[in-house]
């Protein structure tokens, strides 16, 4: 949608939507600090992400197309796999509070490993596809403007550390006393959870089926 438009005068347009876009990664990870709601936390750390997207579809190099289209798919897999995993914690907790919701590495140890996985796949950490595509869009956005590296280094900081704060608050201290009796969790989540992650470590394998396609 934003290529077409920037087609006719590209000088014109690219420069206030990429000063905002990169405005918005910092705007929304620091906005993911302060979440109380597991849900509204995963919804802004993708508006965060798509800004990256944006930036780099806004330059019009192969890199940043190439790097755009790696990070919108590693994300889409990530982001509704954290969904999925919120969903799981709802329907026992009935709550998206990240206070009431501690401590439940305790009662689901399985899913807590599928927390942590998929949190250090949000952070892009390696051999990931994610890091893949942040790096392509770091290094296309530095190669047009110098000082970017300074709004997109601090943006991966803050991923970090929500994306930490996420798990820590989910996972980590004591649980409710009120969570004593909780449901297991069904072979049918893990499964789900599987599917996302699948494609995730067989990309890492062979990035060039998505990182291919414009260079």
């Amino acid at each position: 949608r934003i290529s077409p438009v920037l087609n006719p005068h590209p000088q014109n347009l690219m420069f206030p939507i990429l000063i905002l876009a990169l405005w918005g990664i910092l705007m929304t990870s620091s906005i993911c600090l302060r979440q109380t709601d597991l849900k509204a936390l995963i919804a802004y750390s993708s508006v965060s992400h798509m800004g990256l997207v944006t930036a780099a579809i806004i330059v019009q190099t192969p890199w940043g197309l190439t790097g755009a289209m790696t990070l919108m798919i590693a994300h889409g897999l990530t982001s509704s796999a954290l969904f999925a995993l919120a969903n799981t914690n709802y329907e026992r907790t009935h709550t998206r509070t990240l206070l009431l919701v501690r401590g439940l590495q305790l009662a689901f140890p399985l899913m807590s490993t599928w927390w942590l996985l998929i949190n250090l796949t949000n952070m892009a950490m390696p051999p990931t596809i994610n890091l893949l595509g942040e790096l392509f869009i770091i290094s296309t956005l530095f190669n047009w403007s110098t000082p970017t590296i300074i709004i997109t280094g601090i943006g991966t900081l803050i991923t970090a550390t929500y994306s930490l704060y996420m798990f820590l608050m989910t996972q980590r201290g004591s649980i409710s006393t009120q969570f004593r009796l909780l449901p297991p969790t069904h072979t049918r989540e893990h499964l789900n959870l599987i599917l996302h992650l699948l494609p995730l470590g067989l990309l890492i394998m062979k990035p060039a089926l998505i990182s291919g396609l414009f260079t």
